[in-house]
């Protein structure tokens, strides 16, 4: 086992590495000057060549690349003399349009991301997991077909969409809960979970239709294999027989669904943050976007593609541990 996790997490170094490299040349070739939008209200031909030379932008793109690799650990400086602007390590650049370093502002906004993910997630998780599970219990009957069915519709919708029709019904027709203001959990428990329950339900309907299909299909085609047919054979109880043979059996593909889609989650729920007015990273890149910061947005993929790698080893180190079979691959 232990062999086994050293391989995947040298593998996963060498996918960062990688990773680092294809971000960062893929947002060098971009057509805009990065000089030119962060030389300030005044930019004549001398500061913008000068703020090219500060910037790095002078050498060569590998040269380039170098200096980003290596700022990542040792830190960085921007420019020299009096006006020097030092990045502190761990260092994923700094933006000029914000005078911050660039993982600060990640940071700030991070936790409110994954706030929205992982209770979005555990909804979405358990919800989807147990209405599979009971609609393959109850095949062909009319509860199958009704979760079915508003699965499908749930799975089709778009996420701005429905968190606009939430947002219309619940806040300002019905008036059920405020509009979203969101604060802290630790500052104000009361005003994060009212800010935060329709997101979580928004998110968790949409992702828990895929998994109550994904769920349903798994167990449908477990629950045909003999050794459950010889479990329930020598009388074992119907709950024993569905928790430790059929729904482990089952579990190897809701597992990678569900580690990718966490991931997903934490940099993917860029619009409905937006519906709902949350401090995430999805308004930082929206902003970056707008006013444009290439810094933040080299510092936003780079952060988001890493929790998919990362989940990726942790999927693989939870295959181990359901099927053992997977640790000589």
């Amino acid at each position: 086992m232990a062999a086994y996790i050293i391989r995947r997490v040298l593998i996963m170094l060498l996918l960062l590495l990688l990773l680092t490299l294809i971000v960062f040349v893929l947002f060098s070739l971009l057509p805009a000057d990065v000089a030119r939008l962060t030389c300030g209200k005044i930019c004549t031909d001398q500061t913008i060549e000068l703020n090219r030379i500060r910037l790095g932008l002078d050498k060569s793109v590998f040269e380039q690349y170098w200096l980003f690799l290596s700022a990542l650990f040792v830190g960085r400086t921007y420019g020299i003399g009096d006006g020097a602007i030092v990045c502190e390590a761990p260092c994923l650049g700094w933006s000029f349009t914000k005078s911050e370093p660039v993982l600060e502002l990640i940071l700030q906004r991070l936790p409110t991301t994954i706030f929205l993910a992982l209770g979005a997630f555990v909804l979405f998780l358990v919800g989807g997991v147990l209405l599979g599970v009971y609609s393959a219990l109850k095949r062909g009957g009319w509860q199958d077909r009704t979760i079915t069915s508003v699965a499908l519709i749930g799975y089709s919708l778009p996420s701005f969409f429905f968190g606009l029709v939430v947002i219309y019904f619940v806040i300002i027709r019905w008036q059920v809960l405020p509009f979203p203001q969101y604060e802290h959990p630790w500052d104000d428990p009361v005003q994060f979970l009212q800010t935060m329950i329709l997101p979580w339900l928004v998110l968790a309907i949409l992702y828990a239709a895929f998994y109550t299909r994904l769920t349903r299909s798994q167990m449908l085609e477990t629950l045909g294999e003999d050794y459950i047919r010889t479990a329930r054979a020598k009388g074992l109880p119907e709950r024993t027989v569905i928790r430790k043979h059929a729904l482990r059996a089952g579990l190897t593909p809701i597992v990678t669904a569900a580690g990718l889609d966490l991931a997903g989650l934490l940099g993917g729920a860029i619009i409905l943050e937006a519906v709902f007015s949350l401090p995430g990273l999805g308004g930082l890149a929206i902003s970056s976007v707008v006013n444009p910061d290439q810094a933040i947005l080299v510092g936003i993929t780079l952060v988001t593609a890493t929790f998919i790698i990362v989940a990726n080893l942790i999927v693989d180190i939870l295959y181990a541990v359901i099927d053992p079979r997977v640790r000589v691959a």
